[in-house]
């Protein structure tokens, strides 16, 4: 229950934090949002894994939180943006239909899930696809970390 809590304040914050300065700071802004989503990730990670018990909480607050980054992202991508501390790629401003494409995606699958994950079973056959979204556009999209 802790660990939901905890999740969902992360997830709070960075979305409050993120539409604050997303005009001011775009690189920021996204990096604060990614980061609540790694964090929300790997609290199922486990329970995908099967090294962690199944808590219907900490599945939501990871969906949820994918559904926030998804309503957010064409703030968060704004041209110009591409330069500075950022891990993002030119792609994403040659191939923007394609991204918002993904991100709308990633929202509508979460959405999906959100509403049809009620147990284990039901999240391990509906979780890994709305992950594999994530994993599809950091393939394109984020250049890798040194």
């Amino acid at each position: 229950m802790r660990r939901a809590f905890l999740t969902g304040m992360a997830i709070f914050l960075a979305v409050g934090v993120g539409a604050s300065v997303a005009a001011d700071d775009p690189i920021s802004a996204r990096k604060a949002l990614m980061k609540a989503n790694g964090s929300a990730t790997k609290s199922v990670v486990g329970i995908m894994k099967g090294s962690a018990p199944f808590k219907l909480e900490d599945v939501q607050a990871a969906l949820k939180s994918y559904m926030d980054a998804a309503d957010m992202a064409s703030k968060l991508f704004p041209a110009g943006s591409d330069k500075g501390d950022t891990n993002a790629l030119p792609a994403i401003w040659t191939n923007r239909k394609d991204f918002d494409a993904r991100f709308a995606k990633l929202g509508s699958e979460s959405k999906a899930a959100l509403a049809s994950i009620t147990d284990e079973a039901s999240f391990k056959a509906k979780f890994p696809p709305v992950l594999k979204n994530c994993g599809d556009c950091h393939e394109l999209y984020r250049a890798k970390e040194k």
